[in-house]
């Protein structure tokens, strides 16, 4: 499996797909600044199977105040404040991604410097909080469990996804290659059960989880990348996992 995925990583990056023997491991910060001048520019399989299931998980926003924490360089922004968002916010922890979201129209003005263990915001701010692919980068998970209850609403939501444990447990990792070789991102392994549990202890009901598989939709993605042939090894693992829970 190792070589597989090794061979998945292109010049421009590819989100899941690293491996240990070939490449270096690098601190969370230092990886996605260094990310930031390629990563939207390579068709990214994991995103888009993401994206397939969240366009109808994410409610409707109408006059919400909504967070997207780690939000990178903003691809979904737009897409919250499409739903109708009031007011949407993007945190992230590197500056070099918000540099790339800021240049984005619409985005400028809604970012913030910051990581998911102090929230740089009053308490019951926001009404909705999404948090794409980054729990595996923190390492005090039960600290940003609470963070984010003291932070949202009464009864409001919040959707984390993340690389499914079982893919993780593949060798799938957060990696891409750029001029200097090949890199993945620092990362913690924790099961599904970890993560619930931690959310429950600081208030959070689980209403939902999901297995997200590659299917049909993501093979254009894979064949732009010229990854057609991991295609369908790939859609044997669950790749992404999906969680709602809603402050209780």
């Amino acid at each position: 499996m190792t070589e597989r995925i090794s061979s998945a990583i292109d010049e421009k990056g590819l989100h899941v797909l690293s491996s240990e023997a070939e490449s270096r491991s690098i601190p969370v910060r230092e990886g996605y600044d260094r990310w930031a001048p390629i990563y939207d520019l390579a068709p990214n399989p994991v995103l888009a199977l993401e994206e397939r299931y969240l366009k109808n998980m994410v409610p409707e926003l109408i006059g919400k105040n909504v967070l997207d924490l780690a939000c990178g360089t903003g691809r979904w922004i737009p897409r919250l404040l499409a739903r109708g968002a009031r007011r949407v916010i993007g945190i992230d922890l590197s500056a070099g991604m918000l540099r790339i979201a800021g240049a984005k129209a619409g985005i400028h003005g809604r970012l913030v410097v910051g990581n998911g263990s102090q929230l740089p915001f009053p308490p019951r701010a926001f009404d909705f909080v999404l948090c794409s692919f980054a729990l595996n980068h923190m390492s005090n998970l039960d600290s940003v469990a609470r963070e984010l209850a003291y932070t949202l609403k009464e009864w409001g939501l919040l959707i984390l996804t993340e690389m499914h444990p079982k893919a993780y447990d593949e060798g799938w990792r957060p990696g891409f290659r750029d001029t200097r070789g090949a890199a993945q991102i620092e990362t913690v392994r924790r099961s599904a059960e970890r993560i619930v549990e931690s959310f429950r202890a600081s208030g959070f009901g689980c209403l939902q989880e999901r297995d997200c598989f590659f299917g049909e939709p993501e093979l254009s993605v894979f064949a732009a990348g010229g990854k057609s042939w991991f295609f369908k090894s790939a859609c044997s693992v669950p790749a992404v996992k999906v969680w709602e829970f809603q402050k209780q």
